[in-house]
């Protein structure tokens, strides 16, 4: 009897699920990213493809598909998922039967008993079909969670690439501070060495310079980092990292969504969500297997074949019971319901966190948007006034060019914090999509672009100093006019 289950069982007891890219990809797709590809990463084709992508501009679009071939860890991701297919083709195996043989012989004639036997533990084929049933369940659990580790992996190479951006941006503008600043300086030295100013006021201005510079030192050095931190989450290296970039981010979108659908978005397809559902599910039916089957512990089923000394052969059915007298099982139940309580518990905590923190990440991605207007509408503009008007005012000598070069200096501030402000703005949405768990819907609004730093620093056409007439005190030698120094270029308001 055991030897035709046995044999029945084989065909049966072993299942051979496939990796499933393609289910992989269809969630994904659902949720606005790419689909895999690192699965494939060795072909010619695929490395002609990522050759063509980094000999381009590297956007963010286009660096999310290149790591999508070439990240590490999303090959790690693909690994995972091989070993949660084996670990189901090893949960609906039953395991191996018993063979028994002895033989007995008596210390005289007339020979020997012989004895064999094969013997099956009864629970594992009664759970045989649920535990095929759980195994199932729980690859595409872990299809989800790998879904939803992809997709963190895009947002993170989307997130690099905008802090890289940023960065930059900011380095090139603390270079124009520090120009403007070392310009400063040079021109103190010279009016000090006329005898125009004091040593006080040669002593700050070359401080200044100096702060100024250290400043773009240390935004050189954090662009290199973030440079190099996006390169290793691409997962590039060598003459693949000598990408060149675009010097723009994207401006925010003009209406930004809905708290209570981003909720409902996030309740229905955040994948770990999905993932931890289904895992309470799983474990909900794991429990209640445990308790149907308890008593049985380690009771077999079997068939013996035996010999008798006088050659006869005797057979039939054997049944190897446990006597749950002592144990009953209560442990292995009481175990499966902990950890049933522990998952729903945690199954809890994941919507109140994912709740709270969409609500969270909607808000402040509304105040950085808030923040970025008034630096368009208000700040900037301000700046740029005050710029004109000093230099209206020193040309008629009514203040100085430290003046000048100071509210310059402002102005680029005000431009770096504009930048700055753009930059947390859609690192914040970055987050909000991981909270949600897919691309946000007012992403299609997205087109305008902030002006380069090459466009920002171009002089708008200042006007040269004039000092004719107003000679009573020592001139000093001539300054550099303004429109030689690093300008800016007005910037549209009309939005």
């Amino acid at each position: 009897m055991a030897a035709g289950v046995a044999a029945l069982l084989s065909g049966c007891a072993t299942v051979h699920p496939g990796l499933d890219p393609p289910q992989i990809n269809k969630l994904l797709a659902a949720r606005g990213a790419p689909e895999l590809g690192w699965e494939k990463n060795g072909g010619g084709t695929d490395a002609a493809l990522a050759g063509q992508w980094l000999a381009e501009p590297m956007t963010a679009d286009r660096a999310v598909h290149v790591a999508m071939l070439r990240s590490p860890r999303l090959q790690e991701e693909y690994a995972r998922l091989g070993l949660a297919r084996a670990d189901i083709m090893e949960a609906v195996q039953v395991a191996n039967p018993r063979f028994t043989f002895s033989r007995l012989g008596q210390l005289g004639p007339p020979g020997n008993q012989l004895a064999l036997g094969l013997a099956m533990p009864l629970v594992d084929l009664l759970v045989l079909p649920a535990r095929t049933r759980l195994a199932k369940a729980d690859f595409e659990r872990a299809k989800l969670g790998i879904a939803a580790a992809v997709l963190a992996v895009t947002f993170d190479v989307e997130q690099s690439w905008y802090d890289y951006v940023g960065a930059q941006q900011v380095a090139d503008m603390r270079a124009a501070v520090g120009t403007s600043l070392a310009t400063s300086a040079e021109l103190a030295k010279r009016f000090y060495d006329a005898g125009n100013i004091s040593e006080l006021q040669l002593k700050r201005e070359e401080a200044a310079a100096v702060q100024a510079r250290i400043a773009a030192s240390r935004a050189l050095v954090t662009a290199r980092l973030a440079r190099l931190k996006l390169n290793t989450t691409v997962g590039l290296s060598g003459a693949d990292a000598e990408w060149k970039t675009s010097d723009r981010l994207p401006l925010p979108v003009a209406s930004e969504d809905d708290p209570a659908t981003l909720d409902t978005l996030a309740n229905e397809g955040n994948l770990d969500l999905l993932a931890m559902s289904r895992e309470v599910d799983i474990l909900a039916s794991a429990a209640k297997i445990t308790r149907n089957f308890r008593l049985l512990g380690g009771t077999e089923i079997g068939i013996d074949r035996e010999r008798e000394v006088d050659g006869s052969i005797i057979q039939g059915p054997t049944l190897n019971l446990e006597v749950p007298i002592f144990n009953q099982g209560g442990a292995k139940v009481a175990r499966a319901d902990a950890r049933l309580l522990a998952a729903r518990a945690r199954l809890l905590a994941l919507h109140l966190k994912t709740d709270n923190a969409v609500r969270l990440g909607a808000e402040r991605v509304r105040v950085l948007s808030a923040v970025v207007k008034d630096h368009h509408d208000a700040l900037i503009p301000a700046r740029e006034t005050i710029v004109e008007r000093s230099q209206q005012e020193q040309n008629y000598m009514l203040i100085g060019i430290f003046e000048v070069i100071q509210a310059k200096t402002q102005e680029y501030d005000a431009y770096q914090s504009y930048l700055e402000a753009i930059r947390d703005y859609w690192d914040a949405r970055i987050d909000l999509m991981r909270v949600v768990g897919a691309r946000l819907p007012s992403e299609t609004q997205a087109g305008a672009q902030t002006p380069s730093v090459a466009e920002i620093l171009t002089p708008k056409g200042g006007m040269a100093m004039d000092h004719s007439g107003h000679g009573a005190q020592t001139e000093p030698p001539a300054a550099p006019a303004m429109a030689d120094m690093p300008g800016m270029a007005a910037m549209d308001h009309s939005g």
